[in-house]
């Protein structure tokens, strides 16, 4: 973890909120100068805590309107198993995000797609290239809340 003071935690909610800010819009955002605020962009992104900056897509506009939880279960919990796996997830990009997790089900995965044909492409992709124990999807109905931002204004 990073030594992070208030205005840190200011100039990191504010880039998320919009990275392609100028220097000069965010430090009036902040409360600090261009020059301040290049240097702790700098400083964070050295730590790593800025690990890139990035465009947001429109999921809608894009024809990827469908949100899927994907739930799996397994009875392999071997290394040879998870790379195999880890490999699979990491090379289907409809999948967005991939976790495992604890409980009954050894692992999450978090989708976009077009539709529900869209899915089941995706789902016969994925049980063709790794044995499963048990596979069952979540369509999401209404998105409340989707954001990539972190709450560093608790930290």
């Amino acid at each position: 973890m990073v030594d992070m003071d208030r205005a840190d935690g200011r100039l990191l909610t504010a880039l998320q909120r919009d990275a392609d800010q100028s220097l000069e819009a965010l430090g009036e955002a902040v409360g600090l100068s261009r020059n301040a605020c290049w240097r702790r962009i700098r400083r964070l992104e050295e730590a790593g805590v800025i690990r890139g900056r990035v465009a947001l897509c429109d999921p809608a506009a894009l024809g990827l309107g469908l949100s899927v939880f994907i739930a799996v279960r397994t009875e392999r919990h071997d290394a040879e198993w998870l790379e195999l796996f880890a490999r699979a997830v990491r090379e289907i990009p409809e999948i967005l995000g991939a976790y495992r997790t604890s409980g009954d089900t050894d692992y999450v995965l978090r989708a976009r797609v077009h539709d529900v044909t869209a899915y089941d492409r995706l789902y016969q992709r994925l049980i063709r290239r790794v044995p499963l124990k048990d596979i069952s999807a979540s369509f999401v109905m209404e998105e409340l809340k989707e954001t990539s931002a972190l709450p560093v204004d608790t930290l």
